[in-house]
């Protein structure tokens, strides 16, 4: 990566540390604040998490850059059409997306045989910063995939951390969700029904 390249990505992690680490009450005025006929509805769930409902880009193809495997080998988001999946990308350093893992552990547990769910970590450090948060959470189903170029978040344009976003199993994106969510929730059943039920 040049140096310019890494100047430019600096600044947007600055940006993207300052939006991700603000209270839930600024988040909800910020996501309210949005026109929501173009980006859908603000969701408020539990735990003080406030998320952005986005169907502008429904039928979009996936983001189709590289990234790590858990084994290190390069793979793609294509690489899984056939079955529903649901992309968050997230960071180590950005409260709401630690605060959201558990639960999209649940759901890729409960899930397991209908939704493929996959973590991407943002984190320049890449498996230096991922591999002890993942030994610490224990977690049951989900995986440490690794993106340290940045290119997934860059590709889905949001500019927050975390931004969730669900294919269907063509590889086409039904919805996204900017900012953090209750993914234990009703509205997350029923937001992820339509299409898991398709299937």
């Amino acid at each position: 990566m040049s140096f310019v390249m890494r100047t430019v990505l600096s600044i947007a992690l600055v940006l993207c540390v300052s939006a991700c680490d603000r209270g839930s009450s600024e988040a909800g005025q910020e996501f309210a604040g949005d026109n929501t006929k173009e980006k859908g509805e603000t969701i408020e769930s539990g735990q003080g998490l406030v998320g952005k409902l986005d169907i502008s880009r429904r039928g979009a193809e996936m983001v189709d850059t590289p990234f790590q495997a858990p084994d290190g080998k390069p793979i793609q988001l294509s690489d899984f059409i056939g079955q529903p999946v649901l992309v968050n990308i997230w960071a180590t350093w950005c409260a709401p997306c630690i605060v959201e893992m558990p639960m999209l552990d649940e759901l890729a547990a409960r899930e397991k045989d209908r939704l493929k769910v996959l973590v991407v970590s943002q984190d320049i450090q890449g498996a230096e910063k991922v591999a002890p948060f993942f030994e610490r959470g224990k977690f049951r189903e989900l995986e440490p995939y690794i993106d340290p170029e940045n290119g997934l978040s860059f590709g889905f344009g949001s500019g927050l951390m975390p931004t969730t976003v669900l294919y269907d199993a063509q590889g086409k994106e039904v919805w996204r969700v900017i900012g953090a969510m209750d993914w234990d929730g009703a509205k997350a059943a029923a937001l992820l029904e339509e299409t898991l039920a398709a299937r």
